[in-house]
């Protein structure tokens, strides 16, 4: 599966280079079932932007919430889902991407086969 990839794959800065597979996975605080890994974080981008990696477990979701601050981008890597915001169901399946502006409320739930996600915030998250 491509999303395996990231495990294995580099991430490449102009002074260094970084395995993928050094980064771990966190479980999200808030959503069970929900693991991040911080690709690229604040201190990578003096605050200006963020990635992340989202898996979410089969059946299960981020629940509603809202980034005041950040518009954040999704690029579904595999699996399937839907991200529901302004009461608008978009189906995520591969090769969907959706850009959510800054204090837009919205969840996201995973299918039968679970989600898996490229995250993207501008400014950072984190």
């Amino acid at each position: 599966m491509i999303f395996e990839k990231f495990e294995t794959g580099s991430l490449f800065f102009p002074d260094r280079t970084v395995c993928l597979g050094d980064i771990m996975w966190e479980e999200h605080p808030a959503f069970q079932g929900v693991a991040l890994k911080h690709l690229l974080t604040s201190a990578d981008s003096g605050g200006t932007f963020s990635y992340h990696l989202v898996r979410i477990a089969p059946g299960c979701e981020i629940g509603r919430h809202i980034h005041a601050a950040q518009l954040e981008t999704h690029e579904v890597i595999a699996g399937s889902g839907a991200c529901i915001c302004e009461g608008r169901e978009l189906p995520y399946e591969p090769g969907v991407m959706a850009v959510l502006p800054a204090g837009m409320p919205h969840r996201v739930t995973a299918g039968a086969d679970g989600l898996y996600l490229f995250a993207k915030f501008i400014p950072a998250l984190c």
